[in-house]
């Protein structure tokens, strides 16, 4: 993702912290560099069923070798009631930088709670997706360092699961990782969820095979896979672990679940 930012700021402009040492260029005039982003490591998931949405991420917030705390949540409620949202029905994870996500979150869940004292009704999560989309692009040329994923239920009470890049670009999928072990995750998400790589057993051989039929999963293998994964993270990667902070949003409601993970 840092490849995506790596574009230098304008020269003399105002209020920078230049932190590097100038550089001098072949015409004599001194350069100075300046990056006012980082990554805080962690990773998140999303899984939607046929009546439910799983979101799920680590709570482990880093800065390269060191770790800020064991503690940084990056799954939150958006529109409901109140400061702590009461009666939400979305939620947004958001992993990256820690700032940008808190103000990005901030601003969709503002946008969300308007949404509904002007007009007497919540926002569906189709709409909120569409709207988030458009606070990302308008950021585009200083975008926020994160990579969000939204979900909630749709219109026919279906689990939705909206996954963004940083300027906004976003589609709807049935699962999707991101953060630091994506790279781990996704590929275990794709076997096991969109059951890529999977064939009827006893339809041929060779490219007589017949790949499996994608169907929603139930909601109590979907939860232990999500633990699968992040157990399985922890091990290989340095920036997840600590615990590992799950909700799932249902016709109910959202219910929220912590589970320990390794803190080494």
């Amino acid at each position: 993702m840092a490849a995506v930012f790596s574009g230098a700021p304008p020269q003399g402009g105002p209020g920078y912290s230049f932190t590097q040492t100038p550089t001098t260029a072949p015409s004599g005039e001194r350069q100075h560099g300046f990056y006012p982003y980082t990554d805080n490591g962690g990773s998140t998931l999303g899984i939607s069923g046929k009546d439910f949405t799983i979101l799920a991420g680590d709570t482990r917030s880093t800065s390269g070798y060191n770790i800020n705390t064991r503690y940084s949540p990056k799954l939150f409620k958006i529109g409901g009631e109140g400061p702590d949202n009461k009666g939400a029905r979305i939620v947004l994870s958001v992993v990256g930088f820690a700032a940008d996500g808190d103000a990005l979150k901030e601003r969709l869940d503002t946008i969300v709670k308007m949404y509904k004292y002007q007009h007497g009704k919540p926002m569906t999560v189709t709409a909120c997706a569409q709207r988030l989309s458009h606070i990302l692009y308008n950021k585009r040329f200083f975008p926020y360092y994160v990579h969000a994923i939204l979900g909630g239920l749709d219109e026919e009470g279906k689990g939705a699961l909206y996954s963004y890049d940083p300027v906004g670009s976003y589609e709807r999928e049935q699962c999707r990782a991101a953060g630091a072990a994506a790279s781990l995750i996704m590929p275990f998400l794709d076997n096991q969820v969109n059951f890529k790589n999977q064939y009827e057993p006893g339809s041929g051989t060779g490219h007589d095979l017949q790949a499996k039929v994608a169907q929603p999963l139930p909601r109590d293998h979907v939860e232990d896979l999500v633990r699968d994964a992040f157990t399985s993270a922890v091990e290989r990667h340095i920036e997840v672990g600590d615990g590992l902070q799950m909700m799932i949003i249902t016709s109910d409601g959202i219910a929220e679940s912590f589970t320990p993970l390794k803190k080494d």
